[in-house]
């Protein structure tokens, strides 16, 4: 018996995979045919996934070319907000919900991460699974929902806060006081630790931009 052979994404996963891990970033052009070589098919699939991806507003019109859209300063700001409940809300139902292997999925994470301190990169792929793992684990579908929808906007943000010096060591304590706080089932504390998490972070990432345009 042959092994199965693992499931094609479809081309609307497939491009928001692309500007979720930075191959296509805030004011790139998509091109119909270069997608449909990048992702071996056919312009009708990339087509119809452009058109979705502009009706959720992760693309922007530019005369007739489609751009990877980007967020303003108050675009930002009003997604941290909503982030910033949503998954504190989530820690407090994972500390509510979670199995004993989901709590030492996410312990195993923690642990995992320390070996890509040194590459930033890597740590936002390795963050981006700890939080999805935490959404899973609160055991609210509706809610993952919501926080999948807010997360996709977050793949418009041209940097990750983990490219701050010294940023992931600090993530990775708060990463750590976020289990322990699940792991003794301790609500009020989960759903705080994962605010600061998220609040830090936010702060983290204006000092970035406020550099970023120091240079221009």
């Amino acid at each position: 018996m042959k092994d199965a052979k693992p499931p094609q994404k479809d081309a609307y996963s497939s491009i928001l995979e692309a500007i979720d891990v930075g191959i296509y970033r805030p004011g790139d052009r998509l091109v119909e045919s270069d997608l449909a070589e990048r992702f071996g098919m056919s312009r009708t699939p990339i087509r119809e996934a452009l058109q979705r991806l502009e009706t959720q507003s992760l693309l922007t019109r530019d005369g007739r070319s489609l751009i990877v859209a980007s967020l303003d300063h108050n675009q930002m700001a009003e997604l941290y907000v909503v982030r910033t409940e949503l998954e504190g809300l989530a820690a407090r139902l994972a500390a509510r919900h979670a199995t004993e292997e989901e709590v030492q999925v996410l312990q195993d994470m923690v642990d995992d991460d320390r070996a890509l301190l040194d590459d930033p990169s890597a740590l936002a792929r390795a963050n981006r699974r700890f939080h999805k793992q935490i959404h899973l684990a609160s055991h609210n579908r509706f809610l993952v929902q919501q926080l999948d929808l807010v997360h996709r906007s977050m793949a418009l943000m041209a940097t990750t806060s983990l490219a701050a010096q010294g940023r992931g060591e600090i993530a990775l304590a708060e990463h750590q006081a976020i289990v322990d706080a699940i792991t003794q089932r301790d609500e009020d504390a989960a759903y705080k630790a994962l605010r600061d998490h998220i609040s830090v972070a936010f702060v983290t990432r204006l000092k970035l931009d406020s550099q970023a345009k120091d240079q221009l």
